[in-house]
């Protein structure tokens, strides 16, 4: 009984099928000549596909804004409405004291002398 150690028959299989199959690429590719693409429709694939990328990009970014805005309206704005109408408040007040101080500070209007 003949027994092929392992060494062995990896090297029976890349003398008879592996090296072959390598070198049968190289040999074609410098046989024949690679055809000229056509760029005409090589372009109008491109520009399809572009515009198909932007249309997906825009509809995912709805999908996006859609969901954070539903997030902020469920989620942040019950809480910071607070926020925000204690500082229209405080702003409002700070004005209003502002205001009558100015008004109380603001000297008489300025006659001019008479001659």
């Amino acid at each position: 009984m003949f027994f092929i150690c392992d060494i062995e028959f990896e090297l029976i299989y890349f003398t008879c099928i592996g090296l072959p199959a390598a070198w049968k690429p190289t040999s074609a590719q410098t046989v024949a000549a690679p055809e000229q693409p056509d760029s005409r429709g090589m372009l109008e694939r491109l520009a399809y596909r572009a515009g198909q990328a932007k249309a997906k990009i825009q509809s995912i970014g709805e999908t996006v804004l859609g969901f954070a805005s539903a997030y902020y309206e469920d989620h942040i704005q019950p809480v910071a409405g607070g926020y925000v109408e204690w500082a229209s408040k405080i702003r409002s007040s700070l004005w209003e004291k502002f205001q009558k101080a100015a008004d109380n500070d603001m000297p008489p209007t300025h006659q001019p002398p008479e001659n």
